[in-house]
């Protein structure tokens, strides 16, 4: 059902839907501004993101779980039964093991695998979490950053790897590389093992790291960065006025939900260049922000829409991580924004208590919206929102529930009535409206 009080201020337009697990078996559906399904694609993901045109990027299907679309080809096992050298237990996130374009009327315009196979026998993408096609930086609309047709796709995935310095543990260690259109890699990847010593851990988290531990109770587990987020930093303010190569439009932003930092690096050398976290306490810079705790969707708004140039996030709550006992905890959520230079916190939706409470413990992301506001994907929940600068909510949306369970929402972006064919509620065109 959704909300359609304050038509006005609302940035009407279609919204494409990422569900989670049992979820995806329906695939992806695009409601228009009353939560109508407007259209559904076969393929889920996590995310999908859509196309000027109608095309939807997804999955097929992924390596483990319940899903009929899903291949189960390597069981999890217990973190005991693991030992060096063999396939990690797998985390609740599963490895694609086919990405895909679809058309608008379903039919496969591109697809690729041919990453890696994890020792399964099964090649695979191994995509998790997010990718971006070239030609616009965060995978959502932004004015004047279109999406190439038959464009080259940065791919964040996992690669294991044993790195005795670092774990005693085999690594599922993320990696990101880049395919173009015609399915050949084009050599470029990034492998975050390698920059182990440029994140700021402390001893507890390396000693953490090393045992294969996010807290103090959890032992055996490789996911060790689990980053959930990728998009590059694009056109922005900072660069173009001062050539400062931190903002070089090419360099790439990461979230890492397990240990509670974002960061920037360069796509020349690949060091990191810029990160907030993991270290919010007092006398640190980025101490006004407040702990981030397993934050999702970290990215730069784009050039062009309110907020150009600043960082916005989902701020999840919950544990703290990598070391760290799990009685740090918060149980609500917050999506902020925040300056990248002087890491001013600048807005911020989500408080401890008051009709701003609500809390998603996991997934989520947040868009921000050619009229300002602010599309937030309340995931756990299976809830999305619509808030204005002044904090006001004009439109919400609660997806489907399993009996008095809602499914979960990875992630969710409001797309302009001018990417989709026919435009069947009629809204006004963004490039019209918004100019």
């Amino acid at each position: 059902m959704s909300n359609n009080m304050n038509r006005g201020i609302r940035a009407d337009g279609y919204t494409i839907i990422s569900y989670t697990g049992a979820g995806t078996m329906g695939g992806s559906p695009l409601i228009d501004m009353d939560g109508k399904v407007v259209h559904q694609w076969s393929i889920g993901g996590q995310p999908v993101k859509m196309l000027p045109g109608g095309s939807l990027m997804g999955h097929k299907n992924s390596r483990r779980g319940k899903n009929p679309l899903q291949v189960d080809k390597a069981p999890p096992r217990s973190p005991e039964a693991v030992k060096p050298g063999e396939p990690p237990r797998s985390g609740p996130w599963q490895d694609a093991i086919e990405l895909v374009q679809e058309s608008w009327d379903g039919k496969e315009e591109w697809s690729f695998n041919a990453w890696d196979d994890d020792r399964t026998g099964v090649i695979m993408s191994r995509q998790h979490h997010d990718f971006q096609r070239e030609g616009n930086p965060v995978g959502y609309y932004a004015p004047g950053q279109e999406f190439i047709k038959q464009g080259k796709t940065l791919i964040l995935a996992h690669k294991n790897r044993l790195t005795p310095a670092i774990s005693q543990k085999e690594l599922e260690d993320d990696a990101i590389y880049e395919v173009d259109w015609s399915g050949k890699l084009t050599g470029f990847e990034w492998h975050p093992a390698d920059h182990f010593n440029e994140y700021g851990f402390d001893a507890a988290a390396k000693k953490a790291i090393y045992e294969g531990a996010r807290y103090e109770e959890d032992k055996g587990f490789c996911d060790w960065l689990h980053i959930n987020s990728l998009s590059l930093l694009g056109k922005n303010k900072w660069y173009s006025k001062s050539r400062d190569e931190r903002f070089n439009p090419a360099n790439m932003i990461i979230s890492s939900r397990t240990a509670d930092f974002i960061a920037i690096f360069s796509r020349v050398s690949g060091k990191i260049i810029w990160k907030v976290g993991p270290d919010f306490s007092a006398g640190q810079p980025e101490y006004g922000l407040g702990q981030f705790r397993g934050q999702h969707h970290a990215h730069m708004i784009p050039q062009g829409l309110p907020g150009e140039g600043n960082i916005l996030v989902f701020d999840n709550g919950g544990r703290t991580g990598l070391g760290r006992p799990s009685r740090e905890m918060t149980d609500f959520s917050r999506v902020i924004e925040f300056n990248p230079v002087t890491l001013e916190l600048l807005w911020q939706y989500g408080s401890e208590k008051g009709p701003e409470k609500y809390f998603s413990h996991n997934i989520s992301a947040a868009q921000r919206l050619p009229n300002g506001n602010t599309l937030i994907t309340d995931g756990a929940n299976g809830h999305l929102l619509e808030v204005t600068a002044g904090k006001e909510i004009v439109w919400e949306f609660r997806g489907k529930a399993t009996g008095e369970r809602p499914i979960p929402i990875y992630r969710a972006y409001r797309v302009p009535p001018e990417w989709v064919p026919g435009n069947p509620s009629g809204y006004a065109k963004w490039s019209d409206t918004y100019k």
